[in-house]
């Protein structure tokens, strides 16, 4: 990269530090009115109208409500986009670079996640980048760009994102960013594969003390399916998970139960060792059933999510920007190697480059729970919340302006695709055998 080049790219970074702090006032209503108002997953209607108002209000951007899901979005800006018709079928393919809004809450507790301040996040980055590319002049960007916003609900429960890609929401995308609250600030932290399952037990009501051996006992599967997945973990890796609940066990102590339910999630590191975990799981499952005469329904939900395929490229510009902002990265290796929760942020690193780090939020409170939602609400928050936001669109512009960082990008997401569909094939090959 020639100095004339590293100038302008310095220029521009601090130019989108100055336009986001500018923001910061209407940034933190909008994350506000999201976290007075918490709605659940596929439900954020509120929150869908209050982020589309947001940027229909802002100049140059075409929003479009109600974006394949009813609340979901979609904010685009595009630079080079004046010129005759002709001019701008001569002009090259866009570089779309996404960032990713969640807004969900959790039941009960409200914002424990801080979905206001990832909504937030993903403004303010959009916000920004696109104040410094319009003021630029064309001929010193390399590509044209296009900003673009997607509002994807339903994180907590269900998998929006999922959906969306589905739908193709995500077909014309270069490369993706968002972030996520937690009580340190990384580039990176490991999130494992995850797919819900729901077990039904059919059996045979009957009078449990006249006549039980006319009942076929459903209650009994149920004991069986938790006690079999139970002695399966002796034999489970250590970083695969199978926990759950019977959420109906029958209905009075004196009638033989004709039916029960239970839910489990089952997590591995990766989607390859999820399908391997569900089979053993299944076993469980249908051996209680076998051994007690009931039927089984075995009910996995719509959508299953994949672990984050790292780009350790995006990873190490996003460090190195957020350093220059003051960032203190946690070194701590039990954090750092800590596989715990699941996302469908994951799906989407399997169809574009992209990256999750996690970012503090001055407080040490714990996600999903009531410390942690007044933490999400609180001023304090602000701060580092707009930081993050700040590195995210410094991020974007070393990708847009440095043509060979963007290969580098692509080249390590297409290498760690194939890496992971030939961990599948043989996963699978092997459990065939």
């Amino acid at each position: 990269m020639c100095a004339r080049a590293e100038l302008l790219l310095l220029e521009l970074k601090q130019r989108v530090v100055c336009c986001i702090d500018e923001a910061k006032a209407k940034l933190h209503t909008l994350s506000q009115d999201i976290w007075s108002c918490p709605e659940l997953a596929y439900e954020e209607t509120k929150s869908h109208d209050r982020l589309v108002e947001f940027f229909r209000q802002e100049e140059g951007w075409k929003v479009d409500s109600h974006f394949k899901l009813h609340t979901a979005f979609r904010a685009t800006w595009s630079c080079g986009a004046g010129g005759s018709r002709q001019q701008q079928q001569q002009q090259q393919r866009r570089l779309n670079v996404g960032f990713l809004c969640e807004y969900d809450a959790l039941p009960g507790i409200g914002h424990a996640c801080g979905h206001n301040l990832i909504a937030e996040v993903g403004a303010a980055a959009a916000l920004g980048l696109k104040a410094v590319l319009e003021n630029t002049q064309e001929e010193l960007l390399p590509v044209q760009v296009q900003v673009t916003v997607l509002g994807t609900p339903a994180e907590e429960d269900g998998g929006g994102k999922i959906d969306l890609l589905r739908e193709g929401a995500f077909d014309d995308m270069d490369v993706v960013f968002m972030a996520h609250p937690l009580q340190d600030d990384a580039p990176y932290l490991p999130l494992v594969a995850e797919h819900d399952v729901t077990i039904k037990y059919h059996g045979k009501a009957s009078h449990a003390s006249a006549y039980p051996w006319e009942g076929v006992n459903a209650l009994d599967a149920a004991v069986l399916c938790y006690n079999n997945l139970s002695v399966l973990r002796q034999q489970m890796k250590p970083d695969w998970r199978v926990h759950g609940i019977i959420k109906h066990g029958g209905v009075k102590p004196n009638i033989i139960p004709a039916y029960t339910e239970l839910e489990y999630y089952l997590r591995t590191p990766s989607r390859a060792e999820l399908l391997v975990l569900k089979e053993k799981a299944e076993m469980c499952f249908r051996s209680a059933a076998a051994a007690t005469g009931c039927q089984v329904e075995v009910v996995y939900a719509r959508n299953a999510f994949d672990n984050i395929l790292r780009n350790t490229t995006l990873e190490d510009l996003y460090e190195k920007n957020g350093k220059s902002l003051g960032m203190e990265f946690t070194t701590d290796e039990e954090v750092l190697n800590n596989a715990s929760g699941s996302t469908d942020f994951g799906n989407v690193t399997f169809v574009v480059p992209g990256i999750h780090p996690y970012f503090y939020i001055g407080s040490k409170a714990l996600n999903h729970t009531e410390e942690y939602t007044v933490a999400s609400g609180d001023d304090r928050a602000q701060f580092f919340t707009l930081r993050t936001a700040k590195a995210l669109a410094m991020t974007a512009l070393d990708v847009l302006l440095q043509p060979e960082l963007l290969r580098r990008v692509k080249q390590e997401f297409t290498e760690a695709k194939l890496k992971e569909e030939r961990t599948l094939t043989g996963e699978h090959t092997e459990q065939s055998a």
